[in-house]
């Protein structure tokens, strides 16, 4: 298993000098890996990144959310096609640095929708993903999507929905990302969804319920680390944190990040680091029970 940290932790644009500060930092919180998002594909340099992380010794994930315009679920077939293109270019980075994950929500918009998802839409980010998963599978990358809450997605919100609209995909390069961020707004607990994704269940992200420090908020951590530890899971677990005093003006509107709630991020990062170490090692634990 692999514990890493999401980019967004340390620095909010991916330049030269933020790319240098997320890796650098990342190495001295003490994770093995660095969850790169995404946001602008076509314009970052991935062969800096590779540089990077080969030495400070980290393992790479990606992760990205869709828009309007790269809506795989859209009724326009423009935005599905520059969805798919995008996803596309993204596996492609993600195999350039030497990454194996491509997580998030890559299979809507990731936005309040003012509608249910029409059969058509669903069908459409199907097709499209299942398509990306060949790709994917050519180059040893799996595809894990993320289940959000209902004001970031109208597609997926719990563990179940997923396990369906993967049966729809019908590739084993594509995976279940659970978040217990989301998994707290949407779920009826935080020990039964992952029984249910089991095997399938394919990456994790691990934040609060206020996107702060672990165990200040009102999350249910214990169940969800015995869950994993009871299905056996060995991918990555990143940390997932955001403030305003890091995270760029168009992720925190998209976000609603309005409020910092941390301004240290190498405390944090440390802090996380050793919560979810503890509680893996105390799961861990069990099976001498």
């Amino acid at each position: 298993m692999q514990l890493g940290v999401h980019a967004l932790v340390f620095t909010g644009t991916f330049d030269r000098a933020g790319l240098t500060t997320a890796v650098e930092s990342t190495r001295a919180a003490g994770f093995d890996l660095l969850e790169i998002p995404l946001m602008d594909p076509y314009g970052f340099d991935r062969k800096l990144a590779a540089g990077l992380l080969a030495d400070n010794g980290l393992a790479v994930t990606a992760s990205l959310g869709l828009s309007d315009a790269t809506d795989l679920t859209s009724a326009n077939p423009a935005a599905v096609e520059a969805g798919e293109r995008m996803l596309e270019e993204c596996l492609d980075i993600v195999a350039a640095m030497g990454g194996r994950h491509l997580c998030g929500v890559i299979y809507s918009a990731m936005k309040k929708y003012l509608e249910p998802p029409t059969q058509a839409g669903r069908a459409s980010s199907a097709a499209a993903l299942g398509r990306l998963a060949a790709r994917a599978a050519d180059l040893g990358i799996t595809l894990s999507l993320e289940v959000v809450n209902r004001y970031e997605t109208n597609l997926m919100n719990t563990g179940r929905q997923a396990l369906a609209f993967l049966d729809e995909i019908g590739s084993d390069a594509v995976r279940v990302h659970l978040d217990t961020y989301h998994m707290h707004i949407e779920e009826s607990d935080m020990f039964s969804p992952v029984l249910d994704v089991g095997d399938r269940l394919g990456y994790v992200h691990i934040g609060e319920s206020h996107r702060g420090y672990l165990g200040s908020g009102t999350v249910d951590f214990d169940p969800f680390f015995r869950a994993l530890a009871r299905v056996g899971y060995d991918g990555p677990v990143v940390f997932e944190s955001f403030s305003s005093a890091v995270v760029n003006d168009d992720l925190s509107r998209a976000l609603g990040i309005w409020r910092n709630l941390w301004q240290d991020s190498d405390d944090l990062a440390a802090h996380a680091q050793r919560f979810i170490r503890d509680h893996l090692h105390a799961v861990g634990s069990i099976a001498m029970h």
